[in-house]
């Protein structure tokens, strides 16, 4: 199956592009870019730098892919972009190549669906079948888990990670890391409850819902604390791993600054 590209887009002649690509009109495509089999370029998208796309990704107008993070300590190192497969960008999502200061890449999972206007930065690590909403905001170094839900116009912080399964308000404000399996919203943003439909969405069994529901009840209604309610919980019955996993990122979240567990204090000199 053959590539077509419009005639009025302008594509580097050293680009690599799979088999049956649709690239639009007015479409800009770097020398380093790679795009994979089946995927669709709508018009107006630019995508620079070295930026790789997986297959059967689908690019809507407008959007910016691979630009120079906005970090004023760049100095055009050829850092990189990594899509996946399966992936959604609508109109006027920008996704910025990473700086130099963690490993040199900013990384788009599989089967995610990016709404209008999404912005995310260099160095962010965005999983797999997330869903961003209209004009959600992902600062630098934010780690985004596994079938999140971010509704519109919410900001996340730099450095934050946002645990599996969570689900952010529209125009919530983000400080710090959402546990998995959390709903949170607000500004600033409070976990109100588990994500009980999310759960079931997935699949997950009553039981596990039973005891993430007790847990967040020690957790952030009564408030004893985490290690206590670790305790509570881990002395009755079998140990469940969604539970295990939730202490886990509360215990990662407490070892950073200000509530981001991937934000640490650097030594002294």
């Amino acid at each position: 199956m053959s590539v077509v590209i419009a005639p009025t887009a302008v594509v580097d002649s050293k680009a690599n592009l799979g088999k049956d690509v649709r690239v639009g009109h007015f479409c800009v495509i770097g020398p380093d870019v790679t795009i994979g089999d089946r995927c669709r370029i709508e018009d107006h998208v630019s995508i620079t730098g070295v930026t790789r796309l997986g297959s059967d990704n689908q690019v809507f107008s407008h959007c910016s892919i691979g630009s120079h993070p906005q970090d004023v300590s760049y100095r055009a190192a050829p850092t990189r972009v990594e899509i996946g497969d399966g992936n959604v960008f609508r109109e006027q999502v920008t996704i910025n190549r990473a700086s130099e200061k963690e490993d040199g890449v900013t990384r788009v999972g599989n089967q995610n669906y990016l709404m209008t206007g999404t912005h995310i930065a260099h160095d962010c690590s965005i999983g797999n079948r997330i869903v961003l909403a209209n004009n959600c905001m992902i600062a630098g170094h934010a780690h985004i888990h596994d079938d999140v839900t971010i509704a519109g116009g919410a900001g996340i912080h730099q450095f934050v990670s946002v645990g599996t399964l969570a689900f952010v308000g529209a125009m919530s404000r983000i400080l710090q890391d959402v546990p998995p399996y959390v709903i949170i919203e607000g500004y600033d943003a409070k976990p109100r409850c588990i994500n009980t439909v999310g759960l079931k969405r997935h699949d997950y069994t009553e039981e596990d819902i039973a005891v993430l529901t007790q847990a967040f009840r020690l957790l952030y209604r009564q408030r004893i604390g985490i290690e206590p309610s670790r305790v509570e919980m881990f002395k009755t019955g079998p140990i469940r791993p969604v539970l295990r996993h939730l202490f886990d990122c509360l215990e990662t979240t407490c070892g950073g600054r200000a509530g981001r567990g991937r934000d640490r204090r650097k030594k002294a000199a």
